[in-house]
């Protein structure tokens, strides 16, 4: 039976990936993400695991990239900024079909900004922070519970589609503390035919590259690569639902401010308002699928977020002008309220 815990976040997002066969972690500490890299540090000498504290998040991200050519599971942990100076070996991580997984503490900006939550990195993690044309499967936790569950999915997800995995989280869920089911600890020793791991009974070396010459194998090499992330795409699309059939009003709203939704939803139904919600999990992809059954039949789609509007847009595209979508957020570490939630909702229900 798994263990059941009462630990911060991050700690349990941590734990949980040493189960799942991490055991390589490359990092600079950076808050509201510094307890992962502190975590690892503390484990690796009793778990026989590998941790090296970066000279700067861009070298960090070019190690997590050298470990996963080697087909082993490595890892690293940042915040917005530092996620920002890793943009270029993201990049490369997805050009090379490197199966990597990077956590990212999302904290007010733009700049150094504030050490609060925020989800103000969407457009970077889910558009492509880096250049060309690339995507990176998102993960956005709601609950210490699924921060921890997405340890082992993200590494199985990765490796499924040779593809960096980012798991979204914020300063407010990676330091709250609840309770935590822990998955049962495993042992992975795949040796992927991929990997560059040294020949070894091959016959051949393997190597990783991330084309060849000239425009046409570009292209070709770029069209593969569409191929995988519409792929991705049809096949893990991941949402929750919540009093959505009946609703008049339905709110659109990930991670933290999706915890704060579900008590206005309350507040809503107990005053007779119809209210639900449609709580992207994979914010890429993003739950397009989700939005189906409620377009063109007069629901108003309210988007709830802690940025000046991000992904209000993806929820326009899909609406596609066939319902009304209406927009909330909050700066600076700012979170709103329950009843200032409830508030804007009888707003939109006048």
């Amino acid at each position: 039976m798994a263990d059941k815990v009462f630990m911060q976040g991050n700690e349990a997002f941590a734990e949980a990936a040493i189960r799942s066969g991490c055991k390589y972690f490359f990092g600079y500490p950076i808050t509201p993400s510094s307890e992962i890299p502190e975590y690892y540090a503390k484990k690796a000498p009793s778990e026989g695991l590998t941790f090296v504290q970066a000279e700067t998040e861009v070298s960090a991200f070019n190690m997590v990239a050298g470990v996963a050519a080697t087909g082993k599971r490595g890892m690293t942990a940042t915040a917005g900024p530092g996620f920002s100076l890793g943009c270029e070996a993201m990049s490369y991580m997805s050009a090379a079909s490197l199966p990597s997984v990077i956590v990212d503490c999302m904290r007010p900006g733009p700049a150094d900004g504030e050490i609060l939550g925020s989800q103000g990195d969407y457009n970077q993690l889910t558009k492509g922070g880096g250049h060309g044309d690339y995507n990176t499967i998102v993960l956005a936790p709601y609950s210490v519970q699924e921060y921890a569950d997405f340890a082992p999915l993200a590494f199985d997800l990765a490796e499924k589609y040779r593809n960096p995995v980012v798991v979204a989280s914020d300063g407010t869920i990676a330091k709250m503390m609840e309770n935590v089911e822990l998955p049962e600890k495993i042992e992975v020793n795949k040796r992927w035919d991929w990997a560059v791991d040294g020949i070894n009974g091959r016959g051949h070396h393997n190597d990783i590259t991330t084309c060849g010459d000239g425009p046409d194998q570009w292209e070709k090499f770029n069209l593969d690569l569409q191929a995988k992330f519409a792929k991705i795409r049809e096949n893990e699309q991941r949402w929750e639902e919540i009093e959505t059939e009946d609703a008049d009003i339905i709110i659109v709203s990930f991670g933290t401010t999706a915890r704060v939704c579900l008590d206005a939803i309350k507040l809503a139904r107990a005053d007779g308002i119809k209210v639900g919600m449609i709580r992207p999990i994979t914010i890429w992809p993003f739950p397009e699928k989700a939005f189906a059954n409620y377009i063109n039949k007069g629901k108003k789609f309210f988007v709830v977020e802690l940025n000046a509007g991000q992904m209000v847009n993806d929820v326009k595209l899909v609406v596609n002008d066939n319902a009304s979508v209406e927009f909330y957020g909050r700066l600076g570490g700012q979170i709103p309220t329950p009843v200032e939630i409830y508030n804007k909702i009888c707003e939109l229900y006048k």
